[in-house]
C-alpha cells in the first residue's frame, strides 16, 4: 500500500513538473531498442568502442514560397555615380537580390451586387404575359439574405475551428478594423452552415463505412441547454476516421453520453477493422460478427511510461527497470514500422514483414508479461501496465494481419487534438444545435487536412459552390477526397 502511494506521488510530481512528452530522455533513448531480455550494463570497454555520429543540418533561411506575390523595390545608384573615374559611363553587369516578407493587416471589402431593372416604355408591359419589370434573380448563397460572402464565412470558421479563436475574440478583432460583427451573428452562421452541409455529412458516413478500417476515439465537451441535463454535465464528441486509405474521411459526432450504444448506433452495419483504445464501450461493437477489433499500442506504451515516471530515480550504472524492459519490447516493434516507412514498402509487403519480424518479438514479449504478472502487485502502476497489455493482447497483435493497419490509434487521436485545443479557449458549446454544427465543421476541416488541402481554400470553394449543388453527384464532387487542388483557385460562380 505504501509503495502504491509513493508511486502515485512520484507520478503526480512528474505530471506537474516533468516533461509532458512521452519520449524517453536522452540517457534512456538507446534503451528503447536494446535487447530487453538482458539487463546488464554496458562495460567500460563497450562504451569506449561505441561510436556516435552526429549529422548537423545545413544552416540558412528557407527560401520563400514561389507562389507568394512579389513587389520589386529597386535601389539604384544616382546618375552622377554611374560614371567611372576615367569619364566613361558604367555598364550594368548584374544585380543582387534579397527578399523580405511584408504583411498588410486584414482588410474588409464591401462587394456591391448590382442588378439592373428593365421595363418597356412603350406598352409598360401591358402587352406581355410576363412581369412588367424584369431583373436578374438573386444569386444563390449558403446564407440567404446574409451579409457574409464565402470568403468571410471561411475565414471565421477556420479561425475558430482550425486556429482555436473563439467568436468573442474574433468580434474584437473585427472591431479593430471598423466592422461590427457580433459573436451571436457568427454563431448563427455556424449553425446555418451545419444545416446546409448535412447532405455532405450523409455522404461522408457512406465513405466511412465503405473503407477497410475505422479508427474511433472520443473526448468530453460541455454543452449548455441540453434537455433534462444540468449545464455542468459532461457530453462527448466522438470522432471516426475511415474510407479510402489514401483519401480518408473524418467525422465528428456530438452525443450527450459515452455509452457503448453510441458506436453501435453508427456502425451497427459496418464490416471491417475497427481500431480503438481499451475503453469498454467499444467491446460490444468489437464482438459483433464481421468486425475485427484492433487495439492500440500507444495506450499500452503510455502505461509503461507512467510506471517509469513513477519509479524511484535510478543511477545510470544500475540495471534497467522492468518498465524500461517493457518499453524496450514496444520500441523494437516500432523500429520495424519505422524501417518499413523509410523503405516505402507496399501494404502487402508490410504485412509479410510484420509476420516475419514482429510476431517473433510479440512472442517474447508475451512470455515476459506472463512472468511479470506473477511477481508484480496488480495495484502497482507496473502491474496495471502488465495487466492492461495482457488483457488487450489479442487486439494488440491483430495489426500484423494486414499491412493497411497501424499498431496504434494515433490517427484518430491526432484528429481529435484540434478540438481539444479549441475547447480550452471556447470552453463550451452554447446549445446542442451549436455542438452539432461544430461537429459538422470540424469534420469538413479535418477531412480537408487529412487530404492535404488547405482548410480556408477548401471552405471558400465549398461555400461558393454548395448553393448550386442539386444531385448526389454534385454534393460528392464537393467532398475533400473528390477535390482536385486546381479547383481551389478561387473563381466566383
Amino acid at each position: 500500500m505504501v509503495l502504491s502511494l509513493q508511486e502515485q506521488i512520484r507520478l503526480l510530481l512528474a505530471k506537474l513538473y516533468g516533461r509532458k512528452s512521452e519520449k524517453l530522455t536522452d540517457e534512456n533513448q538507446l534503451l528503447l531498442f536494446d535487447e530487453p531480455e538482458e539487463s546488464a550494463e554496458l562495460s567500460s570497454e563497450e562504451e569506449e568502442r561505441e561510436e556516435i555520429s552526429y549529422s548537423r543540418k545545413k544552416r540558412g533561411r528557407k527560401p520563400l514560397p514561389d507562389e507568394l506575390p512579389r513587389v520589386e523595390v529597386i535601389h539604384d545608384l544616382p546618375e552622377s555615380e554611374k560614371v567611372c573615374g576615367c569619364g566613361v559611363k558604367l555598364n550594368r553587369i548584374g544585380e543582387e537580390v534579397s527578399e523580405k516578407l511584408d504583411m498588410v493587416p486584414a482588410s474588409i471589402t464591401v462587394i456591391r451586387y448590382v442588378r439592373p431593372k428593365y421595363a418597356c416604355k412603350s406598352c409598360e408591359g401591358v402587352d406581355n404575359d410576363g412581369p412588367t419589370v424584369k431583373i436578374s434573380p438573386v444569386p444563390p448563397s449558403i446564407i440567404p439574405k446574409g451579409i457574409a460572402t464565402s470568403g468571410l464565412l471561411a475565414h471565421t470558421m477556420v479561425s475558430k475551428f482550425c486556429d482555436a479563436l473563439p467568436f468573442y475574440r474574433q468580434e474584437k478583432m473585427f472591431e479593430r478594423i471598423g466592422v461590427d460583427i457580433g459573436r451571436g451573428t457568427m454563431s448563427s452562421w455556424a449553425i446555418q452552415i451545419g444545416v446546409r452541409c448535412e447532405p455532405l455529412i450523409k455522404l461522408m458516413w457512406k465513405d466511412i463505412r465503405s473503407g477497410p478500417l475505422i479508427n474511433m476515439d472520443e473526448t468530453t465537451v460541455q454543452v449548455m441547454g441540453e434537455p433534462g441535463r444540468a449545464n455542468t454535465s459532461k457530453s462527448y464528441m466522438w470522432v471516426m476516421r475511415g474510407g479510402d486509405v489514401d483519401r480518408p474521411v473524418l467525422l465528428f459526432q456530438y452525443e450527450p453520453t459515452r455509452s457503448g450504444a453510441v458506436p453501435q448506433k453508427y456502425l451497427s452495419d459496418y464490416k471491417g477493422y475497427l481500431q480503438t483504445d481499451g475503453y469498454k464501450g467499444y467491446d460490444a461493437l468489437g464482438d459483433q460478427a464481421g468486425i475485427v477489433h484492433i487495439g492500440c499500442w500507444a495506450h499500452a506504451r503510455r502505461k509503461f511510461m507512467e510506471a517509469l515516471k513513477s519509479g524511484p530515480r535510478r543511477d545510470k550504472k544500475k540495471k534497467k527497470s522492468h518498465a524500461e524492459v517493457g518499453l524496450g519490447f514496444i520500441g523494437r516493434l516500432y523500429r520495424i514500422e519505422k524501417e518499413l516507412n523509410e523503405k516505402g514498402v507496399s501494404f502487402e509487403d508490410r504485412g509479410i514483414a510484420r509476420r516475419e519480424q514482429a510476431v517473433v518479438i510479440l512472442d517474447e514479449f508475451r512470455k515476459w508479461l506472463e512472468e511479470m504478472s506473477l511477481k508484480t502487485p496488480p495495484r502497482a502502476l507496473l502491474g496495471k501496465a502488465v495487466g492492461y497489455t495482457i488483457n488487450q493482447w489479442e487486439r494488440l497483435t491483430k495489426y500484423t494481419q494486414d499491412g493497411r493497419l497501424r499498431p496504434d490509434n494515433n490517427l484518430a487521436e491526432n484528429a481529435i487534438r484540434p478540438f481539444v485545443v479549441g475547447r480550452k479557449n471556447w470552453l463550451f458549446s452554447g446549445s446542442p444545435r451549436g455542438a452539432k454544427a461544430s461537429a459538422t465543421i470540424y469534420s469538413l476541416i479535418e477531412t480537408a487536412k487529412a487530404n492535404k488541402i488547405e482548410p480556408y481554400r477548401y471552405l471558400r470553394y465549398l461555400f461558393e459552390h454548395l448553393p448550386h449543388a442539386k444531385s448526389e453527384e454534385d454534393y460528392k464532387a464537393l467532398l475533400p477526397p473528390s477535390i482536385n487542388q486546381k479547383k481551389l483557385d478561387y473563381t466566383p460562380v
